[in-house]
């Protein structure tokens, strides 16, 4: 075989049935019909045999100039689809009929990528996903039947129905990574989904039975819950000789740019493979189903103007398909428990059933992996069951601990990940219960915080001190306003409910206080000098005219936000929170700037009016010798119990929700797909991507005097809404 993958001649020495003549024909100018037994021999090829790796890129790109006469690559993807029909049919079927199953999927998964990645129009004319009108019909598959329609139907067919053992195990890991392949047309699109733009095996998903969508979405989370391990002895040869090549293998091998083989996970000395691959797959093609947004046609009067305003115009005009499977994990409930109507009545209806309690605790172990903080707020932001189920469990540090850690190496995280983690916080802070629950989970030690020794805290303490140090990490690094209203919003809501809150997260929050000031002070004395220097000579300024009014009504409201919520604890909690009481006497001077203020100084009256009563308190009880700390805090803890509130003007509680945006799908599509290229084994031509920019330089490379207004992180394409209750 020369360079170029050939079809050799037929002679005695029977080439057909060689690697090459059989990819060769593959790949070749002759069409092969649907019924040829060539296709047979194609998927039935052996592991054990070896192809040259300078081949496979010319094979695939020579597939992409002859598919448009052969139609090979729908051929080849309707053998696949009987492959996996006679799997799902046959319980009994031998381990060859497996073999041949994953060979032919893999091969599909190879080049289809190639045609994917290396479409030259939008539409992807290279896939020719239908058969010539001169092709003999099958009893199997009719003609004129929709190819990428057929193959979606068997593939999750065989997910959803057939049940995962060592067998089948890297069978079920191979179909998702096809899948992921398959679905990967979106990568080409822009993140805002068009009318125009071409998902043919995403929507054939999208348009299958509510009732095969219900079953796959129940087994991708039981993989995610179960977490298979990769069987250690299977009868594929491929795990016996780590140093075996066969010629999907060498596939892999040869073109690390177009898939890794799960085969990898064992057969690679070097890469850090999952102990689930099964359970890593299940979710990024969980993720990608829910998230995925079908537009239809908005306006086709639209169809002139310029291109900025085309694109509002039709972002406001678009609507999109219902998502079934995104329908379907928000309608999943506890298998535990029967689904009740308004009336009473029990609903035994097609919806996935779920063991809630499983999946609590398999997502507080897994939280560490971004994909596993977007499935938590997926559920908690659009299951309700799941909600109300996390919210009357007992153990809320079985997910909240992770998060915090989290949050706390924040510095390590992407800030998709952090606004992820601070959301599902302020879903959950939505809650009174909730806020209270917390408080009263003690925890013996907190051993991955550093910068002090936690003992015996509440759980609500420790979110206090780490949405705190939060801010802090942002007030420094990213300095992302978003990301400042979502932690004092949490704050906000848990305000009213601290019980017995420590000596630290009381300190911590008159300093945040004190922090805010000085970034206000710091403004005010720019905004000030750009008055003088305006004052001096005009013609000199050359800055805009809004700056630092912008920065400084921004930390006016920050400061405002963080009195309300002194001022929320001070109302409703104050007999529970002596420590906090002795925090806010301690640095009382901080207070002091601001007291005439207009946009503070009803709510700094609260403030005095306790620091007056517990003042005079003090000072009644004053004697010779210094007073210690806790004598101090014995006459506040007295106090407290005569304290009636008198004097303390009542503002209205505030309570912050969160909803999303009109067009989430802009934010979590292209967050996604980043998330399943980071993790899924396979690259993905960067020049091609147009869902997100591919090459970015990393976040540390941000230049940390980045103002406000200056850092938006890439990728992201818009922040997620905040709402007050009136």
């Amino acid at each position: 075989m020369g360079a170029v993958p050939s079809t050799p001649r037929r002679t005695n020495s029977r080439p057909q049935d060689t690697v090459e003549y059989l990819i060769g024909t593959f790949v070749g100018d002759e069409s092969f019909p649907i019924s040829s037994d060539f296709w047979q021999k194609l998927i039935e090829l052996p592991l054990s045999l070896q192809w040259p790796t300078d081949s496979v890129q010319q094979a695939c790109e020579l597939l992409a100039t002859n598919n448009y006469k052969t139609r090979h690559l729908s051929k080849i993807l309707i053998h696949m689809a009987w492959c996996l029909q006679e799997c799902i049919t046959n319980s009994g079927a031998s381990s060859l009929t497996y073999e041949k199953a994953i060979n032919v999927v893999y091969v599909s998964s190879v080049f289809l990528k190639h045609l994917i990645e290396n479409a030259k129009s939008d539409r992807i004319e290279e896939l020719c996903l239908s058969l010539n009108d001169t092709e003999s019909a099958s009893k199997e598959f009719i003609g004129d039947q929709n190819v990428e329609v057929f193959v979606m139907h068997s593939v999750l067919s065989f997910i959803g129905s057939v049940n995962v053992s060592d067998e089948k195990y890297l069978l079920h890991v191979e179909l998702l990574n096809f899948m992921l392949i398959a679905m990967s047309t979106q990568l080409l699109s822009g993140p805002s989904p068009r009318p125009k733009d071409f998902n043919p095996f995403i929507d054939a998903a999208m348009a299958q039975d509510s009732a095969l969508v219900i079953v796959v979405m129940r087994k991708l989370l039981l993989n995610f819950i179960s977490r298979p391990n990769l069987p250690l002895h299977s009868s594929y040869p491929i795990f016996y000789d780590a140093n075996q090549s066969g010629v999907f293998q060498r596939v892999s091998s040869a073109a690390a740019n177009f898939v890794l083989m799960p085969f990898n996970y064992l057969v690679s000395s070097t890469s850090q493979g999952s102990e689930s691959p099964l359970a890593d797959c299940s979710l990024n093609v969980l993720l990608i189903l829910i998230h995925y947004r079908k537009c239809i046609v908005s306006n086709e009067s639209l169809a002139s103007g310029d291109n900025v305003s085309l694109d509002s115009l039709l972002k406001e005009n678009a609507t999109f398909y219902d998502n079934p499977y995104c329908k379907a994990l928000e309608s999943a409930s506890d298998v535990e428990f029967d689904r009740v109507d308004s009336d009473g009545n029990a609903h035994n209806g097609p919806f996935v059933r779920l063991p809630f309690a499983l999946l609590f605790d398999t997502l507080g172990m897994c939280l560490a992996d971004e994909g596993s903080v977007l499935l938590l707020y997926s559920l908690l932001q659009g299951n309700s069951d799941f909600l109300e189920y996390v919210l009357v469990r007992t153990d809320l540090d079985t997910l909240l601990m992770p998060i915090l850690e989290a949050l706390y190496n924040a510095s390590t995280r992407s800030s998709n990940q952090i606004y992820m983690l601070l959301i599902i916080l302020l879903i959950l802070s939505q809650d009174s219960s909730f806020n209270a629950s917390i408080h009263k989970l003690i925890l013996p030690t907190v051993p991955w915080y550093k910068e002090r020794l936690l003992h015996q805290t509440s759980l609500g303490s420790l979110v206090v001190i780490i949405l705190i140090r939060t801010v802090q990490f942002n007030l420094s690094k990213l300095r992302d306003v978003y990301l400042h209203t979502t932690c004092l919003a949490t704050l906000a809501n848990m305000a009213p409910h601290v019980h017995r809150l420590s000596s630290y997260a009381s300190q911590r929050l008159v300093s945040l206080f004190d922090m805010l000031s000085r970034k206000y002070n710091r403004s005010a004395e720019l905004k000030n000098i750009k008055v003088d220097n305006a004052k001096t000579d005009f013609t000199e300024i050359n800055f805009p005219a809004d700056d630092a009014p912008t920065e400084i009504h921004i930390y006016t409201d920050f400061l405002r936000l963080v009195l309300e919520i002194l001022n929320a604890t001070l109302s409703y909690a104050l007999p529970r929170n002596p420590e906090f009481i002795y925090a806010i006497m301690h640095r009382q001077e901080v207070f002091q700037p601001f007291k005439n203020h207009p946009r503070f100084n009803e709510l700094l009256e609260n403030i005095y009016t306790v620091l007056d009563f517990f003042n005079s308190r003090i000072d009644a009880q004053r004697m010779d010798g210094d007073w210690s700390v806790e004598k101090v805090l014995q006459v506040i803890i007295n106090n407290c119990r005569s304290w009636r509130g008198e004097g303390l003007k009542m503002f209205t509680q505030l309570r912050f929700t969160y909803e999303q945006e009109s067009h989430p799908e802009e934010f979590f599509i292209p967050y996604v797909w980043q998330l399943v290229l980071s993790t899924c084994g396979f690259n993905f031509n960067a020049g091609v991507i147009n869902l997100f920019p591919a090459n970015l330089p990393s976040e540390k490379e941000v230049d940390e005097d980045t103002t406000v207004d200056d850092k938006q992180p890439d990728g992201e394409a818009q922040k997620l809404a905040i709402y007050i209750d009136p």
